[in-house]
């Protein structure tokens, strides 16, 4: 009964000794060209600046683009398998997925009126 199992241990297997060969081989293979700029801080071309980790507050707008990626990715989990079983689900799939979408929608419009599809 555990011979059915013998392909996967070795995947697992096969894939850690991966991992471990890469991790210990990159360092030696790798380029070494290290400059000032490779070694600062990257924060999407703004000048790093010292603050305390508590220091300085979030704009909302990146909460709110979070909170959107959330909605449509939710919203791309459930309408994969609705679309494949769609036939199957008949008239009442139909009803349940545009009321889901249409809580989307209500999401969708909440987010585009707070400003978080406007970048300045």
């Amino acid at each position: 009964m555990l011979s059915q199992y013998v392909p996967i241990v070795g995947l697992f297997a096969l894939a850690a000794a991966f991992a471990l060969f890469s991790v210990t081989v990159a360092p030696f293979m790798g380029p070494r060209r290290y400059n000032r700029a490779k070694l600062a801080a990257y924060e999407c071309g703004i000048e790093p600046v010292d603050q305390p980790l508590t220091g300085g507050r979030f704009p909302v707008k990146f909460y709110l683009t979070a909170m959107l990626f959330i909605v449509f990715d939710i919203e791309v989990v459930f309408l994969y398998p609705w679309a494949v079983a769609n036939d199957a689900l008949g008239l009442w799939g139909l009803f349940a997925m545009v009321v889901f979408i249409g809580t989307v929608f209500i999401a969708y419009a909440y987010e585009w009126r707070r400003g978080g599809l406007e970048w300045d």
